[in-house]
């Protein structure tokens, strides 16, 4: 470990103490939510926010190292083996508490029980797990996907599961790309559906699961994708919108129409012949959609989100990257399955390809045409993927609409609306009386462009930690540059421009 990397600061798998605290409570926290995690380490003798450096007393060193390993292995269930060393750092030692990726989740502080003391890791914070995030873990910890799980209080008919397998063959093949491709695809069977566990067999008799369900559209399942378009590249002024409640594979196509509807088309010469063509890889569009569904926490309340923007299209899915991946390794091809069943699903209809090849040919579909590179966003327990557009071309960039379908906004997207308006007047003028630096620069043109950005949101977007942010931001607000507005959950900045 190098030790620049110790003052980067805190970050989703780095914590910092100025001291080891009497009461371990006060870190054990961390030290679960870090192994139902990705791992991570808590640095003892660096002050957070200003980075500075205070270290620990040698002569304090050992006592202390046994009294953390004493802590962890007799608070936490099931037991987590912490690796403890000493580091110079500026001529000061820091105690650095490692924690591996747990393979027996969910950890929990045994004193607060399973569901009062399991704890996750959000950017730089430790929060309590939700309802939804424990079932999650649990799933995980026996190797089990939240898809083929049995659905409770939905019969199986065998008409439905006949009609099932014809329309997901006939899905087949119309998304087939060639005529070899289109003969290769097999009759469905209902051993091939138990096989992927979207039905289960139990004494001879078919149990449907969430897999299932989603697939034949029933017990609420899938939640709706919600389809919205902007006018400008944020959520102040909103155009047109559109919900789509359908089967699971009908909201790929569904979703992938709409945005085709609403997006720029323009036109090359090839030869003699003028060829049409979007402004964005449609095969990227489709690539994106089906991902998002295929791949989102479906434990997690929430719809899948695709806002288009006078820059980019937004797809937003609940869940956020699963343990082990991160955007740079999807860049790369890298590859897990949240939802088996539904996977399994897609690549028959030929909704998906090869586990693991979406992202990167949509990195080489966005490059040929010519496209900014796409955006990974991991946060808040959401992953968001933004597509960007053209901004400089000559056609018209302002989003199209078609308001002859059902788009009347509702009450509560109205509402939000105004609320977004209203954040805005705050913003009169380019110019601060003060001397700012380079970082609270970009922390405040980001504002200015996203007021209602959460400090983890603020992180990502300018690649500063969350610490940094968090420091800066404090700063901002003494010299009268910035205000936080309202609660801390529900608040928007207020830039004050002088």
């Amino acid at each position: 470990m190098e030790k620049d990397s110790l003052l980067q600061g805190e970050s989703k798998n780095v914590e910092y103490k100025e001291m080891v605290p009497e009461d371990s409570q006060k870190y054990m926290k961390s030290v679960v939510a870090f192994a139902n995690g990705d791992g991570g380490r808590i640095v003892f003798g660096i002050e957070d926010g200003t980075m500075q450096v205070v270290g620990i007393p040698q002569s304090d060193l050992f006592r202390l190292m046994d009294a953390i390993t004493n802590a962890v292995t007799d608070s936490c269930a099931p037991m987590i083996i912490p690796d403890l060393f000493v580091q110079e750092v500026k001529g000061k030692s820091l105690i650095i508490l490692e924690i591996a990726p747990g393979m027996q989740r969910p950890y929990y502080i045994k004193k607060k029980g399973l569901v009062k003391g399991t704890y996750i890791r959000t950017a730089g914070t430790t929060r309590p797990a939700d309802q939804a995030m424990l079932q999650a873990l649990l799933l995980e910890g026996k190797n089990k996907f939240f898809d083929q799980q049995p659905i409770p209080n939905l019969k199986v008919k065998q008409s439905d599961v006949a009609a099932l397998c014809h329309s997901m063959r006939e899905t087949a093949k119309k998304n087939a790309v060639s005529d070899f491709q289109r003969q290769e695809i097999k009759e469905l069977t209902v051993n091939q559906l138990i096989s992927w566990g979207v039905l289960l067999e139990h004494k001879g008799q078919l149990i449907p699961t969430y897999a299932y369900a989603m697939l034949t559209h029933q017990a609420g399942y899938p939640p709706v994708v919600q389809c919205a378009v902007f006018k400008t590249e944020d959520r102040a002024i909103f155009i047109d919108k559109r919900e789509i409640d359908a089967p699971i594979q009908e909201q790929v196509e569904k979703a992938y129409q709409y945005v085709l509807e609403k997006i720029n088309m323009g036109a090359k010469l090839q030869g003699v012949y003028r060829q049409d063509i979007y402004e964005l890889p449609p095969d990227s569009i489709r690539e994106l959609i089906a991902n998002a569904l295929v791949h989102r926490n479906y434990l997690e309340p929430g719809s899948i989100q695709i806002a288009l923007f006078s820059d980019r299209l937004e797809v937003t899915s609940p869940g956020g990257l699963m343990r082990g991946v991160t955007p740079e390794k999807m860049k790369e091809g890298f590859s897990k399955i949240r939802n088996r069943a539904l996977a399994n699903a897609f690549a028959y209809m030929n909704l998906i390809e090869k586990w693991g090849s979406g992202f990167p040919r949509i990195l080489r579909d966005c490059r040929d045409y010519g496209l900014r590179e796409p955006e990974i966003l991991d946060f808040d327990g959401d992953l968001r993927v933004n597509l960007y557009r053209k901004t400089d071309q000559t056609t018209d960039q302002t989003p199209k609409t078609d308001q002859t379908t059902d788009q009347t906004p509702k009450t509560d997207q109205t509402t939000d609306q105004t609320a977004n308006q209203t954040k805005n007047t705050d913003q009169t003028g380019t110019n601060l009386s003060v001397k700012l630096n380079d970082k609270e620069e970009a922390i405040l043109a980001y504002i200015q462009k996203k007021p209602d950005s959460t400090q983890s949101e603020i992180a990502m977007a300018t690649s500063l930690s969350l610490g940094t942010i968090k420091y800066h931001t404090k700063k901002l607000q003494e010299k009268g540059c910035l205000k936080r507005m309202g609660t801390h959950r529900k608040g928007y900045w207020s830039v004050i421009l002088k």
